[in-house]
C-alpha cells in the first residue's frame, strides 16, 4: 500500500516523523480526556517511535519516497492502537476505560477494510503497505489479548503471541519464510481474532470467554494448516500470502 515515487531522501525521514509528531498529539488528548500516567505515557511513546523507525527503514528500503492514500489511513489506524496500548500499559489491564478502548479499537479493525479498498481502488497497493498494515493489526491483537487476558487467564495471551512465535520459528527453519497461498479463510480468521476480542473487552456478554476460546481454536488451526503446508511443500515455491 505504499506508493512508489522517485524523490529526495529528506521526505523519507519527514513523513514518518509526521505521524510520530500526530501521535503525540493523540496521547495528549488521552491524557487530558481520559487520564494517562508515566507508565501508559511511555509505551504509547515507544509504539510512536517504533512506528516511526519501521516505517522510515521501509521506506527507505523499497526507495519509496511518499506515502500513499491507502497507507494514511493505515497510519491513522495506527494512531488509535498507539492509544490503545498507551491506556491498558498505564491501568494494566485495571480500571481502564473500557468504552474508549472498546471504540478505538473497533474504529481501527474497521478502517482495517477501509484502507484494503482505498489501496485496491487507487492501484497503490505495494508488499511494503501489505506488511505494514500487518503490523498495526497484529499489535492490536497482541495488546488486546493481553487486556483480556487479565480478566480470563493468561491463555488468551496466545492469541496475540502466535503470530510472533511463527516469526521467531521461521529464523530458525528458513523453509517457514515461503509465500503462502492466498486462502479466504485465513483472512476469516485472522478477522475474528480482533472482532471476538473487543466484544470480550466490553464486558457485554456473559459468555464472551467461549468466544476467545473459539477464536484461539481457530488460529490454533490456521496456524497449524499454515505450517503444515509449508513443511510439506518446502522445496516448492508459489506466489501468495505469509504471516510474516
Amino acid at each position: 500500500m505504499i506508493t512508489l515515487q522517485h524523490t529526495r531522501t529528506p521526505a523519507v525521514v519527514r513523513e514518518p516523523a509526521v505521524w510520530a509528531a500526530a501521535q503525540v498529539l493523540a496521547l495528549s488528548v488521552v491524557a487530558a480526556t481520559a487520564g494517562l500516567g508515566p507508565l501508559g505515557w511511555a509505551a504509547g511513546l515507544a509504539y510512536g517511535f517504533a512506528t516511526w523507525a519501521f516505517l522510515g527503514y521501509g521506506m527507505q528500503r523499497h526507495r519509496t519516497m511518499s506515502l500513499g492514500p491507502a497507507d494514511r489511513v493505515t497510519l491513522a489506524r495506527g494512531l488509535m492502537v498507539g492509544a490503545v496500548t498507551a491506556l491498558v500499559a498505564d491501568r494494566a489491564g485495571q480500571d481502564v476505560p473500557v468504552a474508549l478502548v472498546v471504540t478505538l479499537a473497533a474504529v481501527a479493525l474497521s478502517l482495517d477494510w477501509v484502507d484494503g479498498q482505498v489501496a485496491r481502488r487507487t492501484g497503490t497497493s505495494t508488499p511494503l503497505g501489505a506488511r505494514f498494515d500487518m503490523e498495526v493489526d497484529a499489535f492490536l491483537i497482541l495488546v488486546l489479548s493481553a487486556y483480556v487476558a487479565v480478566h480470563m487467564g493468561p491463555w488468551v495471551l496466545a492469541i496475540g503471541l502466535m503470530r510472533y512465535v511463527f516469526v521467531a520459528a521461521s529464523w530458525k527453519f528458513r523453509w517457514m519464510n515461503a509465500p503462502l497461498p492466498a486462502s479466504y479463510a485465513r483472512k476469516v480468521v485472522a478477522a475474528v481474532q480482533g472482532i471476538f476480542l473487543v466484544v470480550a473487552a466490553s464486558g457485554l456478554l456473559p459468555f464472551a470467554t467461549v468466544l476467545v476460546g473459539l477464536a484461539l481454536a481457530s488460529l490454533v488451526w490456521s496456524f497449524g494448516r499454515d505450517v503444515l503446508w509449508l513443511w510439506r511443500n518446502a522445496n516448492v515455491s508459489v506466489g501468495g500470502s505469509r504471516h510474516v
